[in-house]
C-alpha cells in the first residue's frame, strides 16, 4: 500500500517558476499557486556561498509577501559549490563543459535554503539543507554528448541529477530531493510544525524522497 500523503490544512504560495519544485510539490499532494519572485540574484562581493543562498530565499519570500500579505509563501534557493564557488547556470555550452571538467571525479555541495513565512505574522520556518554530490571522472566524450541534449541549459552546475544528468553521478550523501531543488523531509517536516499540513503518525510519505 503507497504511503499516504500530507494534507493541506493552509494553501501555500510557491515563489518559484521551478518546474522541479513544483513538481517535488505536486508530487507529495499539496495545495498551492505559483506567484514567482522577482529578486534580483547577485552575488554580493566577498558572499561566501552559505550567506547568499540564505539571503536570496529570503528576499524572494519577503518580494512575494509584499504583493501577498495575508498568504503563506515558501520561497526557495538552490546553489552547486566547489572550492567555495558558486556554480550558477552555464551561460554556454563552452560554459557548461568547464563545469562538468570542474565536477568530473570530485565531490561538491548542493545546498537549498528554503524559507516559509505570512508576512502579517512574526511565525517563520527558514532552513539550509546541503548534501554531497560526488561525480563519476567524466570522458571528453561524455561531456560533449550530455551538452547536447540541451538538459544543462538552464541548470546550476550543468546538470540535473533527477534527468539524464544522474548517469554523471557516482553518489548523493544526504537528501536527493535537495539536489533536485527543495529538501521535501525537512519542508513537510517545518509545514507540520506550523500547522499547514498534516500527516498519518503511522506511514511516512517523506521517506519515500530520500531512500
Amino acid at each position: 500500500m503507497p504511503p499516504t500523503p500530507p494534507i493541506s490544512l493552509t494553501p501555500l504560495i510557491l515563489a518559484s517558476a521551478s518546474p522541479r519544485r513544483r513538481e517535488l510539490l505536486t508530487q507529495a499532494g499539496l495545495v498551492f499557486t505559483i506567484v514567482p519572485s522577482r529578486t534580483t540574484e547577485e552575488v554580493w562581493p566577498a558572499e561566501a556561498p552559505q550567506d547568499y543562498v540564505v539571503r536570496v530565499a529570503e528576499e524572494k519570500a519577503r518580494e512575494v509577501a509584499t504583493r501577498h500579505p495575508h498568504a503563506w509563501i515558501l520561497a526557495a534557493d538552490t546553489i552547486v559549490e566547489i572550492d567555495g564557488k558558486i556554480l550558477g547556470k552555464p551561460r554556454d555550452e563552452a560554459d557548461g563543459s568547464r563545469m562538468l571538467q570542474l565536477l568530473s571525479g570530485r565531490s561538491h555541495h548542493v545546498m537549498t535554503a528554503f524559507i516559509i513565512l505570512r508576512a502579517e505574522r512574526r511565525e517563520t520556518a527558514h532552513q539550509l539543507v546541503t548534501s554531497t554530490v560526488t561525480f563519476k571522472t567524466l570522458s571528453a566524450a561524455q561531456i560533449t554528448s550530455y551538452l547536447a541534449t540541451g538538459e544543462p541549459a538552464d541548470k546550476a552546475g550543468a546538470y540535473a541529477v533527477q534527468g539524464l544528468g544522474g548517469d554523471l553521478v557516482q553518489g548523493v550523501a544526504g537528501s536527493y530531493t535537495n539536489v533536485v531543488g527543495l529538501p521535501m523531509d525537512e519542508v513537510l517536516t517545518a509545514l507540520q510544525t506550523l500547522g499547514l499540513v498534516e500527516t498519518n503518525p503511522n506511514e511516512s510519505y517523506r521517506n519515500q524522497y530520500d531512500s
